[in-house]
């Protein structure tokens, strides 16, 4: 019933319309194996599901946040530490493969940006049958720039940076923000993204629809719409 009256979606916008390729985590792994830890198919699930958790505005965040700015090297060097004790490396270990991990990742972790060929198709669907778009992101500053660059900026009504409004998902208050943006109440109003614990607990705070982006399938527990492929979103609406 939630579903037929939606008239507006809002989109989370890295790791949901906008992927590193290659991902990060992908290249952490596969360097951490070369140095020997054993990382076996759940490994990889508890240090995926970690990291988005990390991201969601954790304590473990704003605890890092305070001893470091985030261009800080050592602040990543720290972000390493706790992401191998994530996938189940002792501690000591973990403090002494960190400098080796993050020296790895800034030597040779390249990526481009890229926005998947499902993700067009489903914003132009949705932009040509009348649906209200925007885009609300847990990024400090406005990133209007970079959807231009990504060429994605003309299907959205507007862009929200967390920064701006010094609110981050899972707080309410980003997306409260955003439905006074864009003049809609909150049930008629869907949320995607690829968080679980920023984007669908903080949209479902809010009244919002949310819709889980998991393509590894993460998180089998959750409670929501689920989507793998942006090419099922259409069937939701």
């Amino acid at each position: 019933m939630i579903m037929k009256i939606i008239k507006a979606v809002l989109f989370d916008l890295d790791g949901t319309l906008r992927h590193n390729v290659p991902h990060g985590s992908d290249i952490f792994i596969e360097n951490a194996r070369a140095l020997g830890i054993h990382i076996n198919e759940q490994t990889v699930v508890n240090g995926l599901r970690w990291e988005l958790q990390y991201w969601a505005n954790s304590q473990e965040l704003i605890d890092d946040l305070k001893l470091f700015e985030d261009s800080d090297p050592d602040f990543w060097l720290n972000y390493n530490k706790r992401h191998l004790i994530a996938f189940e490396v002792e501690v000591q270990r973990a403090e002494e493969l960190a400098p080796i991990q993050s020296q790895f990742m800034q030597d040779h972790y390249k990526h481009e940006s890229v926005i998947p060929d499902d993700v067009l198709r489903a914003l132009t669907h949705l932009q040509q049958t009348g649906y209200r778009l925007g885009v609300v992101s847990n990024r400090d500053v406005p990133f209007t720039e970079e959807l231009s660059a990504l060429n994605i900026a003309h299907f959205f009504e507007f862009s929200l940076a967390a920064g701006e409004i010094k609110s981050y998902k899972p707080d309410r208050e980003i997306f409260d923000a955003a439905l006074n943006k864009l003049g809609m109440p909150a049930h008629e109003t869907m949320y995607v993204g690829d968080n679980f614990y920023a984007d669908v607990i903080g949209s479902h705070r809010a009244g919002l629809m949310p819709v889980l982006y998991d393509p590894r399938g993460l998180f089998p527990e959750a409670e929501c719409a689920v989507i793998k492929s942006f090419d099922e979103l259409a069937g939701l609406l």
